[in-house]
């Protein structure tokens, strides 16, 4: 059973598959397919730059790299090239690849690629997307650490990035 669902340019798909689990026990499972994604932290000097945005689905507001779908047959870090762009009106002439995470392997195959992004410069070369409300946010590296211990950021995503980026600082 396949379900798509369709919010503008994005596709997300609910599958039900049957797989056999390592035990040989045969179960159905669903699967949310909704496109492999990117996520970008923006580095200038001993500051970044995070998106307060509301994200309807927890009903707040939300303090988090920027970060975006993956179009098809595009790379990860054109991917990224083009979101820093449109969510921030920033481009990055550095990517630096930080791995991947899965953010939600018991129900969704997403793969999330981690970038640092530096060598900033203005860009309006693509536009934000209207269903997006982001204002972006310039803080210290230190500001955004101590945000992560007192809870101010809870995203995931978020975290993984500056954990790669303060593990990569040792």
């Amino acid at each position: 059973m396949t379900g798509p669902a369709v919010a503008g340019k994005k596709k997300i798909t609910l599958d039900t598959v049957t797989v056999t689990l390592p035990s040989g026990v045969v179960k159905e499972r669903r699967v949310v397919r909704p496109g492999h994604a990117v996520a970008m932290l923006p580095i200038e000097g001993d500051c970044c730059y995070l998106e307060r945005q509301y994200r309807f689905a927890v009903g707040e507001w939300i303090y988090e790299v920027p970060a975006g779908t993956m179009d098809p047959g595009e790379t990860p870090e054109e991917t990224a090239y083009r979101e820093l762009i449109e969510e921030t009106g920033m481009a990055a002439d550095t990517l630096i690849p930080r791995g991947k995470i899965y953010p939600a392997p018991g129900y969704t195959d997403e793969v999330i690629y981690l970038f640092e992004a530096h060598d900033l410069s203005l860009s309006d070369a693509y536009g934000m997307d209207e269903d997006e409300q982001i204002e972006v946010v310039k803080l210290s590296l230190c500001e955004m650490e101590e945000m992560i211990r007192d809870g101010r950021i809870i995203d995931a995503k978020t975290i993984c990035l500056a954990y790669h980026y303060f593990r990569g600082q040792s």
